[in-house]
């Protein structure tokens, strides 16, 4: 649900005004920028919205150059907030964009220079920004970088797992400049709303989750679809390397102590 009045830009299918970059203008040399590669496939077709449809929305645009400049999207761990970023990566890199996309939360020590220069593409990513708020360096950078982004017209998509006044951001400059930017917030899935994830993810692999799985996954298991997915992983690999189809005995077979 969006938390601040907004002024939007042409709906999906009108001619918009995505801001290009004029062809003489310089642009980096790299597409993605990652310290560690995107997960396996993220994408707008295989997220399962449930409530969060106007997310979403505004994020495809957002990946297509037709929506708002900047975006923060909250929530709690494991409602695909991730999904949507690296999902937003992969758009606009397919696009022929030059993107980058900075996980703060992940296992690489990140130093806040690296944002230096990223003005430069036309959408940055940056994940988990509750992991660096209070770091006054970092602020410091990403306040510099949202400012540079105005000025050359790029896009910014920010995650955390707070709204803007609980992110414990110091800088007021900064809370201020992510607070201005379209605050949407990602709601968790429904059980029925998981099981499709697992089965649209499943299917996507190659295989057919039956509903027993199903029911097993989430009863067994913790329910955040990080944790749901992985356990996907397992199955697909213990199930080519079993040369077996994906029943119920098999799951417990491979995941009973996990």
């Amino acid at each position: 649900m969006a938390e601040r009045p907004f002024s939007p830009p042409p709906g999906p299918g009108a001619t918009g005004g995505p801001v290009r970059r004029e062809a003489g203008d310089p642009s980096p040399a790299v597409q993605l920028w990652l310290p560690i590669g995107l997960r396996s496939a993220p994408s707008f077709a295989n997220f399962v919205p449930g409530a969060n449809t106007e997310a979403l929305h505004w994020v495809e645009l957002l990946a297509r150059g037709e929506g708002p400049e900047a975006l923060y999207l909250w929530g709690g761990p494991g409602v695909g907030k991730t999904h949507l970023l690296e999902a937003a990566c992969r758009e606009a890199a397919g696009r022929g964009e030059p993107v980058a996309c900075v996980p703060l939360a992940g296992p690489e020590r990140l130093e806040p220079a690296l944002l230096g220069g990223l003005e430069s593409a036309a959408l940055v990513c940056v994940d988990d920004l509750q992991a660096v708020a209070g770091g006054a360096a970092w602020e410091e950078a990403l306040f510099h970088l949202m400012n540079a982004l105005r000025a050359t017209g790029g896009r910014l998509l920010l995650t955390g797992r707070a709204p803007v006044g609980a992110l414990g951001l110091a800088l007021p400059d900064l809370a201020s400049r992510v607070g201005a930017a379209l605050v949407l917030h990602l709601a968790p899935l429904s059980d029925g709303e998981r099981a499709e994830a697992l089965r649209v993810r499943a299917r996507e692999r190659g295989f057919l989750l039956p509903d027993d799985v199903v029911d097993y996954l989430l009863r067994r298991f913790p329910r955040d679809l990080p944790t749901l997915v992985g356990l996907l992983d397992r199955l697909d690999e213990g199930s080519l390397a079993a040369r077996r189809r994906v029943t119920l005995a098999l799951v417990r077979e491979l995941l009973d102590g996990a």
